[in-house]
């Protein structure tokens, strides 16, 4: 994803369904779509161009883009209200100031 590729990206995020963050891309990306059982920390690509983080489970038709190891505060960084995520290309560590909440991707190149 050459936008990712060239400096972080940020999005603005909003709660969905109470296990959820999804946030707008705002342009569409290339998909490997498969039915998928989501896990507290996983990073998934739905529809092509919202990126969604989840804090608990689903299941749907997602493309896989990374997961975050470190899960230690992670509800109470994501909480219930919108939240704003920077995402780096690849195994780069963001610092939540705000939260103090740390927040390790790492996506899957070939899905982006």
């Amino acid at each position: 994803m050459d936008m990712m590729r060239e400096s972080p990206i940020t999005i603005r995020m909003s709660d969905y369904g109470g296990f959820e963050k999804v946030g707008s891309l705002g342009e569409s990306l290339p998909t490997s779509d498969r039915q998928t059982t989501t896990e507290e920390g996983d990073i998934v690509l739905y529809s092509g161009n919202q990126i969604v983080i989840f804090y608990g489970a689903n299941s749907w038709s997602y493309t896989r883009l990374g997961h975050v190891d470190d899960l230690d505060g992670w509800e109470e960084a994501l909480g219930n209200e919108d939240v704003t995520v920077t995402f780096p290309y690849r195994n780069r560590e963001y610092k939540n100031k705000r939260r103090r909440c740390r927040i390790i991707t790492y996506f899957n190149s070939d899905a982006l």
